[in-house]
């Protein structure tokens, strides 16, 4: 893959951050632009180079989700990764809808990170058809039950296990084996990648 899609355009209002994710995708190849805002980073939206926008999810005056659909508004398709807190997986799923590549949770591993940027990389440098992903996505979940379909269509929703089990009717450990299974069959290991499955498909 050619360097000028390795650019990161790395967003947080936390200077610590900064400085530590930037040393951490540096020491992995990437170049990288920082950003202490949104609003920093949507000030010339025209000329940003080719590269993923990895992106803080809670910050001052502009958070995640608002930069995210300024770019949108402003015809910026540069993929976009989410980095949430603990407990913000809610907000994570609302950008994911929004089109977000991925969300991953703080503190995380650089294997974490690298593999979220690497799907971000393949969708700028393919423009994979949005159309195939749908064909793709609705074979792959094919092969779930009814109740496993339920469960996913909960965690579209950014419902915890507790809701989904209560509007199910069924106990939480119920929720949490069904979501193992369903997550077997996709052939998956995190929840953002079931989750892009289903909204690939429509499923929300």
């Amino acid at each position: 893959m050619s360097s000028e899609l390795k650019l990161v355009h790395l967003v947080d209002d936390d200077a610590a951050v900064r400085r530590s994710v930037s040393f951490m995708l540096k020491t992995s190849g990437h170049q990288v632009q920082t950003y202490e805002s949104g609003v920093e980073l949507l000030k010339d939206p025209a000329h940003l180079e080719q590269g993923c926008i990895l992106l803080d999810i809670r910050m001052p005056g502009m958070d995640g989700l608002e930069v995210q659909q300024a770019l949108r508004q402003k015809g910026v398709g540069l993929p976009v990764i989410i980095m949430t807190g603990h407990g913000d997986v809610g907000l994570a799923v609302k950008a994911m809808k929004a089109g977000a590549v991925d969300f991953i949770e703080k503190p995380f591993e650089k294997d974490t990170l690298v593999a979220s940027l690497e799907e971000g990389f393949r969708r700028l440098s393919r423009k994979e058809a949005t159309q195939d992903r749908k064909k793709d996505a609705e074979v792959r979940l094919e092969a779930l039950t009814p109740r496993e379909r339920d469960v996913l269509q909960g965690l579209a929703q950014g419902l915890p296990n507790k809701t989904i089990a209560y509007d199910l009717g069924i106990s939480p450990r119920t929720v949490e084996i069904h979501r193992a299974n369903l997550m077997a069959k996709l052939e998956v290991r995190s929840l953002s990648e079931a989750l892009r499955i289903a909204f690939a498909a429509g499923e929300d």
